[in-house]
């Protein structure tokens, strides 16, 4: 079972960036699809990025061309870089495979976009 760890989050105005960072306690990324996502309150948690073992990318419409995703496999450790940021995307961010597994969901990191 493998440990992620969330970090980066804050409070950012309207058109902000934030880049978050998401720890993994074991070599993982060359072999596994890798996603970031969120839940906002009173809504279901969705995936926003994912980034394949050979670097694909994938993003959701609502943040296309706003986020990118990458990883480090060196540090063992995925990013999720966020520019001009909306309101819309306050929500609590974690990390998991794709698809997610239940035990490795970690606390996530709070990201909240207002002016």
């Amino acid at each position: 079972q493998v440990q992620l760890v969330e970090s980066g989050g804050g409070l950012v105005q309207p058109g902000g960036s934030l880049r978050l960072s998401c720890a993994a306690s074991r070599s993982m990324f060359r072999i596994l699809t890798m996603g970031w996502y969120r839940q906002a309150p009173g809504k279901q948690r969705e995936l926003v990025a994912s980034i394949t073992s050979g670097g694909s990318t994938n993003y959701a419409d609502s943040v296309k061309g706003r986020f990118t995703i990458s990883t480090d496999n060196a540090k063992n450790t995925m990013y999720l870089q966020m520019n001009s940021l909306k309101p819309e995307d306050t929500a609590v961010y974690y990390c998991n495979v794709v698809p997610p597994q239940v035990a490795s969901w970690g606390q996530g990191t709070q990201v909240t976009v207002s002016s």
